[in-house]
């Protein structure tokens, strides 16, 4: 889809423009429970000025069994009407991972939603905070907004049909899976008991972790990511369906590519999809 703001924003360019009207910040901050982090107790510790709090875990189709998926355009609208987010809002999104881990997966529901006026903090909260800017303790509550009855873009969404088409080669796209190599590879157990190691066939593995500088959190510069696309054998301005455990940080390398595309008019491409299920459906065990 064609977003009308840029996938990046720096902790500069937010802290000149916070008290903006049009603008609303969102923590979406998430962590695998082997984490042992509180994303919720962190929110309400620091955040911020202003930023509203995004759980997946809350905002999410309650009618799955699988982790977080998307919720319906609904539930999406009525979540967005209590957090005080307008269509018109300039939505910039964040998380404490240094990975982005979750702030791209918040940033991909409001594009699948039609919500192009959405930004992710380059570098999140550590980058927000290593420069001694203000923080806000406790739970922001914005006035309700409203928010008009949204619909669901197809194109950035994979479901296993889709990916079992690809598979199969009756549908041309590159997969790419966003997990560790040792998950990627069946090194290891999956973090969700119940799931098979391995990979969807015919995946190529690019880590989400790499592609932001472990120091800052920063996203890698656009031809920097580039290469390590290509280096995974990946063509970023190709067809690609994206996955990992269970559609979170598959978004940081549909994150990745946007910024690959945006920086360059040569480098476009048809739109990245995300495997909502990824790994969580896909390896259950017994039923691949």
């Amino acid at each position: 889809m064609e977003s009308t703001a840029p996938p990046l924003v720096s902790a500069d360019w937010l802290s000149a423009r916070l008290s903006d009207p049009g603008l609303v910040v969102v923590d979406a901050s998430w962590y695998l429970p082997a984490a042992g982090r509180d994303a919720n107790a962190e929110y309400r510790t620091a955040h911020i000025p202003g930023a509203v709090r995004f759980d997946i875990d809350a905002i999410r189709d309650r009618n799955s069994d699988l982790p977080h998926m998307l919720p319906s355009a609904v539930e999406f609208a009525a979540a967005m009407e209590e957090l005080g987010i307008g269509p018109n809002h300039h939505v910039v999104v964040y998380d404490g991972s240094r990975t982005n881990l979750s702030a791209a997966r918040v940033w991909w529901t409001f594009r699948v939603f039609g919500h192009s006026r959405v930004s992710v903090l380059d570098g999140g909260f550590t980058a927000w905070a290593s420069a001694t800017r203000p923080v806000q303790h406790g739970e922001v509550r914005r006035p309700r907004t409203g928010y008009p009855m949204c619909r669901r873009i197809d194109t950035l969404v994979a479901d296993r049909a889709r990916v079992e088409r690809i598979v199969a080669g009756a549908e041309q796209a590159q997969l790419v899976d966003a997990r560790s190599a040792p998950r990627f590879n069946g090194e290891v157990d999956e973090p969700r008991p119940g799931l098979q190691r391995g990979h969807i066939p015919g995946s190529a593995n690019l880590p989400f972790d790499v592609i932001t500088n472990p120091e800052t959190g920063i996203l890698f510069p656009p031809e920097a990511l580039r290469e390590m696309f290509l280096a995974s054998g990946l063509d970023p301005c190709g067809q690609i369906v994206a996955s990992c455990g269970s559609g979170v940080s598959a978004c940081s390398v549909a994150l990745a590519i946007e910024v690959i595309r945006s920086g360059d008019a040569a480098h476009t491409g048809p739109p990245v999809a995300v495997y909502d299920g990824s790994w969580a459906e896909w390896g259950k065990a017994g039923k691949r």
